[in-house]
């Protein structure tokens, strides 16, 4: 199971707001692989800026540690909710690659000792 921690700066995170992140990011399990589920954590910084000149003032920050990996996705939008799918997307699909690549070389092993001749 993914362990996640949500942090607010410059604002206090809502319980809607926390249950909205852990609900996003606790989808995130399926795109991990098996073995590096139990040692997956992400922290999540939720940003608001009070700059009345900015347009784009929320952003939403996650590092996601992993065995032998780290993921850092850094988005800013209007929206702090928007902001949150948008960096969910991006994660998955650095999730895919991640499991992608950890799982090629462990399928090919597999693969080769199937073919070996045994005497």
């Amino acid at each position: 199971m993914l362990k996640i921690q949500v942090n607010g700066v410059h604002d206090v995170v809502g319980d809607d707001l926390l249950k909205y992140v852990t609900k996003k990011f606790s989808k995130l399990d399926k795109y991990i692989p098996k073995n590096a589920r139990q040692s997956a954590h992400a922290e999540v910084i939720l940003k608001e800026s009070n700059r009345k000149t900015e347009k784009n003032n929320c952003t939403c920050e996650v590092v996601m540690h992993l065995p032998k990996d780290m993921f850092a996705i850094s988005e800013t939008t209007i929206n702090i909710y928007a902001a949150v799918d948008i960096v969910e997307t991006k994660l998955i699909n650095q999730l895919r690659r991640y499991k992608q690549r950890k799982s090629d070389k462990f399928t090919a092993r597999k693969l080769l000792r199937s073919f070996k001749r045994k005497p």
